[in-house]
C-alpha cells in the first residue's frame, strides 16, 4: 500500500503526483504506489461506482488497467506496460490520432505565448477558427460561439433558439428517443434515457420525444404540438445516433425532417458532437444526405484529442440573436487560445491528410469484416452497423456485449458499450487507424465471438 494514502498534508500529496508527472517511465516501486494512490483516491474521493463500472478492464478484480500515455497515434499503455489498441477512441475524441504531432506543436507553442486570453482584447485565434469553421461546414452556416464541451454546445443551442423564436411565440423542442445531447439541464431535457433523466425531474418544460427515423412520428407530434397552441422551436436530432446505440435513419429521413423544420417555420438543430469532424467518412455525418441545418453542435473530435473546445455554429439569421448584446450567453473559458490553436491544427489534418476520406475507406472495410463475422453467430449478434469509423455491434442481451468487450480488453484491444444502448459495443477507433490494424482487429473479434459462442 501507499505511504501516501492516508497522509494529509495535500502538499505532498501534490508534489508526489507532479513527480509522477514529470517521469518518463516508472519504476517498480512507481507502479505500486501509483496503483494503490488511484484505486484510493478514485474511490474515496472521485466515485466508487466508476471502479464497478470499469470493472470489464480489470485484471483479477485489481483495477489494474491504469492509463500511462498513448503509444502511438492508435495505441495506448498502461503503467504496466501493456499496449492497447484504441478501439474506442475517447467517445470519438481521438479523430486524428493520439499526441498528433501537428496539434501538439500548435498547442505547445501557444502555451509559450499565451495559454489563455485577457478577455478584453481581441484574440486572433478565436476569429481565425470561427472563419475556418464557416468554410468547411453546410449551407449559409457563418458565426461560431465556443464552449469547452459537447453539453455547452447543446445548451448553446437550444438558447440560440429560444432567443430567435420567442418572438414568434414558439418554446417547444421535438427531440428522439434514445437521443443523447448531453446531462446538463438543457441538454439532459433533449437526452431521452430515463435513468439519466429521472434523477433531475422536473426538467425544462416543452421536450417532446418521438421514434428517431420515424417521420410520421415526427409529423403526428407537430400536428399534436399545434391542436395545443404549441409552436415548435427547433427540432433537435443526431445525423446517426451514437449512444443510442450507433443508430442509422432511412436515407430519407434527414431530408424530410429539414423539409418539415422549413414547412412549420422550425429550426433544425444537428447535434454532431460525436459525428462530425470525419467520423463518418464525410467531414460532417449531414453531407451523406445533403442537409443543411439552421444550427450544427460540434465537440468531441475538434480538439485533436489535445484540448477541449465545442462550437456552436449557426446561420447569421439565427446568430444574429446575439448581435445587440453578445454577454447574454458567454463563458470564460470557450475559444481560449489553446484550444482553438489545437482545433484550427485538427481541421488542417483533416483536410490535409485526407482522414474523412480514409475512415470511409478503412470503415468499409471493417464494417463488412466485421458483418462477415457476424453472420456466424446469430445466436449472439442481433446486428452490426455504421457509418465510416462510426459502428457498433449490437448483441442480444447486455451480459453478452459486457462479456464480449470485456474478452476484447483482455486481447488488449479496447472497446465498450454505449451509454443508452448497453447490448451494443461500440467500435470508434481513431481516423488515423490502418488497415493491417483494422485486419488485428477482426481477427481478433472472431476469436472473442468463437470463444463466447
Amino acid at each position: 500500500m501507499s505511504r501516501y494514502i492516508n497522509e494529509s498534508d495535500p502538499k505532498i500529496v501534490a508534489e508526489q503526483a507532479l513527480e509522477w508527472v514529470m517521469k518518463e517511465t516508472l519504476s517498480a516501486d512507481d507502479i505500486t504506489t501509483l496503483s494503490s494512490e488511484t484505486l484510493d483516491a478514485f474511490y474515496h474521493h472521485v466515485n466508487p461506482g466508476f471502479l464497478e463500472y470499469r470493472k470489464s478492464v480489470t485484471s483479477g478484480g485489481s483495477y489494474a488497467a491504469i492509463e500511462w500515455r498513448a503509444n502511438g497515434p492508435n495505441t495506448l499503455l498502461d503503467i504496466h506496460g501493456n499496449e492497447y489498441l484504441d478501439c474506442l477512441g475517447g467517445y470519438g475524441i481521438f479523430s486524428v490520432g493520439h499526441r498528433n504531432p501537428v496539434v501538439l506543436a500548435a498547442v505547445e507553442m501557444q502555451l509559450k505565448k499565451q495559454p489563455l486570453h485577457s478577455q478584453e482584447l481581441l484574440d486572433p485565434l478565436r476569429a481565425l477558427l470561427a472563419k475556418v469553421l464557416a468554410k468547411i461546414t453546410p449551407g449559409d452556416l457563418k458565426y461560431s460561439f465556443f464552449g469547452n464541451s459537447g453539453t455547452e454546445s447543446i445548451e448553446a443551442a437550444l438558447k440560440l433558439a429560444k432567443a430567435y423564436q420567442s418572438p414568434h411565440g414558439k418554446f417547444s423542442f421535438i427531440a428522439t428517443h434514445g437521443a443523447f445531447h448531453g446531462k446538463s439541464l438543457g441538454s439532459l431535457s433533449a437526452t431521452a434515457k430515463p435513468a439519466f433523466r429521472e434523477p433531475f425531474m422536473p426538467l425544462l418544460p416543452g421536450f417532446h420525444h418521438v421514434e428517431f427515423g420515424d417521420i410520421a412520428a415526427m409529423k403526428q407530434q407537430v400536428k399534436q404540438c399545434q391542436q395545443n397552441g404549441e409552436g415548435i422551436a427547433a427540432i433537435i436530432l443526431e445525423p446517426i445516433q451514437g449512444e443510442g446505440g450507433v443508430i442509422i435513419p432511412p436515407d430519407s429521413y434527414l431530408p424530410e425532417v429539414r423539409a418539415l423544420c422549413d414547412d412549420i417555420g422550425a429550426l433544425l438543430i444537428l447535434d454532431e458532437v460525436q459525428t462530425g469532424m470525419g467520423r463518418t467518412g464525410k467531414m460532417f455525418a449531414c453531407e451523406h444526405y445533403h442537409v443543411q441545418p439552421d444550427i450544427l453542435c460540434l465537440a468531441k473530435a475538434l480538439g485533436g484529442g489535445v484540448m477541449p473546445i465545442s462550437a456552436t455554429v449557426a446561420t447569421e439569421k439565427v446568430f444574429s440573436v446575439l448581435f445587440d448584446n453578445p454577454f447574454i450567453h458567454t463563458t470564460t473559458f470557450g475559444g481560449n487560445p489553446l484550444a482553438c490553436a489545437a482545433a484550427l491544427a485538427t481541421i488542417h489534418v483533416l483536410l490535409s491528410e485526407k482522414l474523412p476520406e480514409k475512415a470511409a475507406i478503412n470503415g468499409t472495410f471493417l464494417l463488412n469484416g466485421l458483418k462477415k463475422i457476424s453472420a456466424k453467430y446469430p445466436n449472439l449478434i442481433v446486428a452490426v452497423r455504421g457509418m465510416g469509423l462510426l459502428q457498433a455491434i449490437e448483441f442480444n442481451k447486455n451480459e453478452t456485449g459486457y462479456a464480449f468487450a470485456s474478452e476484447m480488453f483482455r486481447e488488449k484491444i479496447l472497446v465498450a458499450g454505449t451509454l443508452n444502448n448497453a447490448k451494443s459495443v461500440r467500435i470508434e477507433p481513431p481516423l488515423t487507424i490502418t488497415k493491417q490494424q483494422c485486419e488485428h482487429v477482426l481477427s481478433v473479434v472472431e476469436k472473442v465471438l468463437a470463444k463466447l459462442a
